[in-house]
């Protein structure tokens, strides 16, 4: 075959006069050319990594103080006050370097020194800005003087163009709160829960903690602080994810959704070409650090970008009591998987990117394959849904060499992780409601073995030409992915485009080789294990309840009319659903984001608060609107405290939870700390940010709207919600549980929220403006989760 010929580099045949050397020129040609752009991605890095390293002064900033050292001495000043001549008596005596020759060097030498010296000084001048939160807290439209001067520094200091990582060595550390701080937050996080008995015994937990274990605990945190860029981010991605052996499909993996209401073409080869190609412009973009650093939206304040550097060419390998996330700097292809077979397609030819439309000229080739997978090959990704400890040992017994290792290895190096589905998903005119639900069950877990859930994304492309990701959780948290995927639908629809038929626009190279059917040798044995992952994972997507609503009746334009934050206003509305279904408060988790801080992650935002119980309680208890409306801007300034503090590094669990792992490392038990981990959140919400609001234009193509993306129950006996506001005029909600609990219905729990955000809304009615003017509010603050 052509294409076994062209996959190595040499032949040779043994011939009467000896062997025969046959050089095949083209796989030679790619050899090279793979070689030449290797070097020039590594060229690419060191100019990056010089450009980063000195910011925020630039390369030409040296040559720059340099002309002005040595311009100074020509004036016969020495502006160095007796450096310049220290650095040159100690400089090596050379014969064929003259007097004036030395003079100059040493110049240079202590404008080298200087230059450094300068770049120090301002990076921690930045770092120091950086620091600086009290501006969350101001009121709107009443900016103090220190902030103004404030935010003038940060831009000066900032630079004119600072690439994506420019920021990482000025951003300041998580600070670590003291441990009475976060008692105290904690034990008032906990009041509306538990009723006197239960808070008295656990205020009593508390107080022993913070007089014995708690200051020795905390002493180790400081120095791990001290030492480590952030004292959290490690043991977090650790502990909460890697250390898991439960499946991770469901449990641990996100999703994110199409279009709402377009589908760009309907033609499943054509969409996969332009979105793959998409990634790939991207990925060039991210490698070149040419994207914009990520910030606050609307403002100049940086976040951290680490965890940009694993979206591509990472994967998540299994061991028996830990996994490991595993990265490699580049790869030219992806892996796909169609009607139980694998196939490796390479995206780059003679060292360039293949066109949307010779990408989708090799996807179709992959749909119109009709060979059968080879024994044992369907079903094989059901062992990356399953149990982690029998993945572990069933990769050792039966990938760990041979054809079996080389076909894994292709997939985890792969680029990332594509999946052509026989399925027609997305929004269907005739069952609009049903066909979401299922569009979102397909996301998350597919059939438990169509996907390759330990990659760090996998892109799903259905037969009506739908697309979706799913997402592994522990290498990045969502708004990074999110990132991503929003510049991919938009180079899709408003860049790329499609011809007349729907097909991808360019012209095609035919004698592309073809996609490489991957090889496997799968035992009865590993068979067997293979049939085992797989009941476990299809039991656990067969409880998986989900409802996908849009809510278009008001969205945040008329919230924010409300003077109220859209985000609080929809956490009061989560609160009051709960309650009205299982007539009772539960301990709620909303995540909030950390990336003002190097390395930073998430923190955790407890909604449930005393003054949301307060409002709850008395608007369901028939007392006066003037009363309601009142305790509601109390509870909704209290959320949005609460996530101001979480994001600028006081919040609770993280710091709880570090404390926790230090015991453990100590061999000390404490029984507060016991009781804190082990508090299940019966109702886990986060938002799903539109991030780059610039690419899409919801004014003149309002159609043009993702739904957002959703996550499985993080309790048995709970809820998982997220939410995506959209414009003015639409929030999209995701609603997960499991058909286990008899108390939990995504539906009936979606129902309960439509009429609690109603509900909410009626306490602004016809007085709504005279009212809200009297109330005192905060700036929305645009978080990533």
């Amino acid at each position: 075959m052509a294409e076994a010929h062209q996959a190595v580099a040499f032949q040779f045949t043994v011939t009467p006069e000896g062997i025969d050397l046959q050089l095949s020129h083209q796989a030679l040609t790619e050899i090279y050319l793979s070689g030449v752009r290797s070097w020039k991605k590594r060229i690419i890095r060191l100019k990056n990594s010089v450009i980063t390293g000195v910011y925020p002064a630039s390369p030409s900033s040296w040559l720059f103080v340099v002309v002005a050292i040595l311009a100074t001495m020509y004036t016969r000043s020495d502006p160095s006050m007796g450096l310049i001549a220290k650095i040159q008596e100690h400089l090596p005596v050379s014969q064929s370097m003259s007097t004036q020759c030395q003079t100059v060097v040493s110049a240079v030498l202590f404008s080298t020194m200087l230059w450094l010296l300068l770049i120090f000084t301002m990076r921690l001048c930045l770092k120091q800005l950086l620091s600086y939160h009290r501006w969350m807290f101001e009121q709107h439209g009443k900016m103090s003087n220190t902030t103004k001067v404030w935010v003038a520094l940060v831009r000066i200091f900032s630079g004119r163009k600072p690439q994506l990582y420019s920021y990482q060595g000025s951003l300041p550390n998580l600070p670590v709160p003291t441990v009475k701080d976060t008692i105290k937050r904690y034990l008032e996080s906990v009041r509306p829960l538990m009723d006197d008995a239960k808070y008295e015994r656990m205020n009593k937990l508390a107080a022993e903690f913070e007089s014995s274990l708690g200051n020795r605990l905390q002493w180790y945190l400081k120095l791990k602080a001290f030492w480590a860029a952030n004292y959290v981010s490690d043991w977090w991605e650790e502990y909460v994810y890697l250390r898991g052996r439960s499946p991770i499909m469901v449990n641990s993996n996100y999703y994110g959704m199409d279009f709402l209401y377009v589908t760009p073409t309907p033609i499943q080869a054509a969409r996969a070409g332009n979105t793959i190609h998409a990634f790939f412009l991207y990925r060039r973009k991210l490698n070149k650090e040419e994207l914009k650093p990520s910030r606050i939206p609307g403002t100049v304040i940086p976040l951290c970008a680490a965890q940009c550097e694993r979206i591509f060419n990472t994967t998540r390998t299994p061991g028996e009591e830990t996994d490991t996330v595993q990265h490699w700097q580049d790869s030219d292809y992806i892996v796909v998987y169609h009607r139980g077979r694998y196939f490796r397609l390479r995206v780059y030819q003679a060292g360039r990117l293949l066109s949307p439309r010779e990408i989708e000229f090799q996807v179709q080739r992959i749909l119109d394959d009709t060979s059968p997978p080879s024994k044992g090959e369907a079903k094989l990704g059901a062992l990356t849904a399953g149990e982690r400890v029998s993945w572990a040992k069933a990769r050792i017994n039966y990938f760990s060499s041979g054809v079996n290792k080389r076909s894994l290895d292709c997939i985890e190096r792969a680029a990332f992780f594509v999946t052509l589905d026989d399925d027609e998903q997305g929004m269907m005119e005739d069952d609009s409601a049903a066909s979401l639900d299922r569009y979102a069950k397909s996301l998350l877990h597919g059939k438990c073995y169509d996907r390759w859930f330990d990659k760090s994304f996998s892109v799903v492309f259905y037969k009506n030409g739908k697309s979706g990701i799913n997402a592994e959780h522990s290498w990045a948290d969502a708004p990074v992915l999110a990132h991503s995927w929003e510049s991919a639908l938009a180079t899709d629809s408003f860049q790329l485009g499609y011809n007349a038929e729907g097909h991808c626009k360019g012209e095609v190279d035919s004698s592309l080789p073809r996609p490489q059917k991957l090889k496997w040798d799968i035992s009865p044995e590993c068979e067997e294990q293979i049939s085992q992952s797989l009941a476990v994972a299809q039991a656990l997507a067969d409880d998986v309840d989900f409802h996908v609503f849009s809510f278009r009746d008001f969205g945040k334009g008329n919230i924010k009319k409300c003077r109220v934050s859209p985000d609080a206003f929809i956490q009061m509305a989560l609160q009051l659903a709960y309650y009205r279904e299982r007539n009772m408060f539960c301990l709620t988790y909303e995540a909030s984001m950390t990336r003002l801080f190097r390395e930073g992650r998430t923190e955790t935002v407890r909604s449930c608060s005393n003054e949301s119980s307060a409002f709850i309680r008395a608007l369901e208890g028939g007392e006066a609107t003037d009363v309601c409306r009142r305790l509601f801007f109390a509870a909704s300034e209290k959320h949005q405290y609460l996530y101001r503090m979480a994001m600028t590094g006081a919040g609770i669990d993280r710091h709880l939870f570090c404390l926790y792992v230090v015991s453990k490392y100590l061999g000390v038990e404490s029984p507060f700390l016991k009781e804190v981990l082990s508090e299940p959140w019966r109702l886990s919400t986060s938002q799903t940010p539109l991030q780059q609001v610039e690419l899409f234009d919801l004014v003149n193509h309002p159609e043009y709207i993702s739904c957002g993306g959703g996550f499985g129950p993080v309790a048995d006996d709970g809820y998982g919600v997220s939410y995506c506001i959209l414009g003015e005029n639409i929030i999209n909600f995701h609603v997960s549980c499991k058909h286990s609990c008899p108390d939990t219905d995504a539906h009936k729990f979606g129902a309960e929220i439509r009429k609690a955000m109603h509900d909410l809304k009626k306490l602004f009615g016809p007085n709504q403006r005279e009212t809200s003017k009297t109330e005192t509010s905060h700036p929305e603050v645009k978080k990533d989760l």
